[in-house]
């Protein structure tokens, strides 16, 4: 989704420009529930979102990217995008104008960055995204973690990581039995839908003895972070590395426990990671059982196969790619969409302020991530990504790449202005002799417009400028 093209904000004045930023809010808003499935009955605002188009000079460390890096990335995203039915491009315009933009790149066939760089320039706009009244956006890290684990339950590895049950139904539900009706011998039996088992009672053993264990891990805090991250490589005893990639989760929703950390004082905000709470965690295992059971969203797992040089499967069913893919809200965005993403990260260290500025391709999602300018970077695998990630909760820059296939531009210079609000003089009260009482000016004006309404033709209501 994104565009660019010229900057709104010129000498027409900074008005102008605020009432084209909202339109554009409503312009992506209608393509965002298009692209969910979401029923269109004209735009749809999205809360608290503001654009602005660029021209590519104006994008901080865009002309120093490694376009060719960000142009593989998204040639993996073509494959299921090209994919796509008539119908599907249909139903959803961003993911239609990205099937174009996909034609183009296979035609493109770049052989250097500079090249890349020419392909983007010419299919996309660039446009600034942010939270209205925002100059920013949030980024956050995630990796896959590779923990040691058994396919059988025993010396010492007996945290078990399950795959998805046949009685979880969609949006976190199952059937329970219940009785209905009122009165004696009324009642029937039945079943009906009740929210999944939660963490608690999954880790109590609420699904003990239905053989869905894939294999088990020594420690409840591997699991624990397994969970976060959405996919795990387990190292076996005989060497052999078994991969798993998340399926479903019970429908819960997903807190965040660093939270709580924070409000007791255990761990200062700006001190607050990943690893800040696995270290309190191990530290603590009983006060740690309870933390994390506060996140009562659990996840299941399949089997993926994959190998061990290969990278983890994101939401849109493709590899990821270690420093160029990212996980976006599902709801407001297309799979497949770039973002130029720029910050000063804590990459090199917890205070350093590495300076970061890459062209991302959307791949994944993640219950956490919410919001048109909020992303998950994703950093590969092992204990150094992990560092890395978790250390990752920071303020960033976000230009989203429309496809030139959608121009909000053009459409924004279509779209009517609103009725101009009539100018209502404003009424003092009058006090009313008789009943000592001040009188409302609704009141007057009431009984003014009446006696005079017929004497003193309304003028007509000018018509709206286009």
């Amino acid at each position: 989704m994104t565009s660019g093209g010229q900057r709104f904000h010129r000498r027409a004045g900074r008005a102008a420009g605020a009432a084209l930023l909202i339109f554009l809010a409503m312009f992506l808003g209608s393509f965002a529930a298009a692209s969910a499935g979401e029923p269109g009955h004209g735009p749809m605002i999205i809360p608290n979102t503001q654009l602005e188009p660029l021209a590519w000079s104006e994008i901080e460390g865009w002309a120093d990217d490694d376009h060719a890096a960000a142009f593989a990335t998204f040639m993996k995203s073509c494959t299921p995008i090209l994919k796509g039915t008539p119908a599907m491009r249909a139903a959803r315009p961003v993911y239609g104008a990205l099937y174009e933009a996909c034609r183009r790149a296979v035609a493109a066939k770049p052989k250097n960055s500079g090249e890349a760089r020419a392909f983007f320039e010419s299919s996309f706009r660039p446009v600034r995204i942010a939270p209205l009244g925002e100059t920013d956006g949030f980024v956050t890290g995630y990796y896959e973690p590779v923990v040691e684990g058994a396919r059988v339950a025993g010396n010492g590895y007996d945290v078990p990581l399950y795959r998805k049950p046949a009685n979880l139904l969609k949006g976190g539900r199952m059937l329970k039995a219940a009785s209905f009706g009122h009165g004696k011998g009324k009642k029937k039996t039945g079943r009906k839908l009740v929210p999944y088992h939660d963490r608690a009672a999954i880790e109590e053993g609420v699904l003990t003895g239905k053989r869905l264990e894939i294999c088990y891990l020594k420690d409840p805090v591997d699991e624990f972070f397994s969970h976060i991250q959405g996919s795990v490589r387990v190292r076996l005893a005989d060497g052999k590395m078994l991969r798993l990639n998340y399926d479903a989760h019970n429908g819960h929703p997903y807190i965040a426990v660093g939270k709580f950390l924070i409000e007791r004082k255990i761990v200062p905000r700006e001190e607050m990671s990943m690893d800040r709470i696995r270290q309190w965690m191990t530290a603590n295992p009983d006060e740690g059982k309870e933390l994390r059971r506060l996140n009562k969203s659990f996840v299941f797992f399949r089997e993926t196969g994959l190998a061990d040089n290969e990278e983890a499967i994101g939401a849109q069913g493709i590899s990821l790619t270690p420093w160029r893919s990212i996980a976006v809200d599902r709801k407001l965005h297309v799979y497949g969409t770039p973002f130029f993403i720029s910050g000063n990260l804590p990459i090199a260290d917890d205070t350093s302020t590495t300076p970061f500025r890459r062209l991302m391709i959307a791949q994944d999602t993640g219950g956490a991530i919410i919001g048109p300018a909020r992303a998950d970077l994703y950093f590969g695998a092992g204990d150094n990504a992990g560092v890395i990630s978790g250390r990752m909760k920071n303020p960033a820059k976000f230009v989203m790449l429309f496809p030139n296939e959608i121009d909000p531009v053009a459409a924004g210079a279509d779209m009517p202005l609103p009725k101009v609000r009539p100018v209502i003089a404003a009424v003092e009260k009058k006090a009313d002799p008789k009943a000592g009482k001040a009188v409302d000016p609704k009141n007057v004006s009431e009984k003014t417009s009446k006696k005079t309404s017929k004497k003193t033709p309304q003028p007509k209501a000018a018509k709206p400028t286009p």
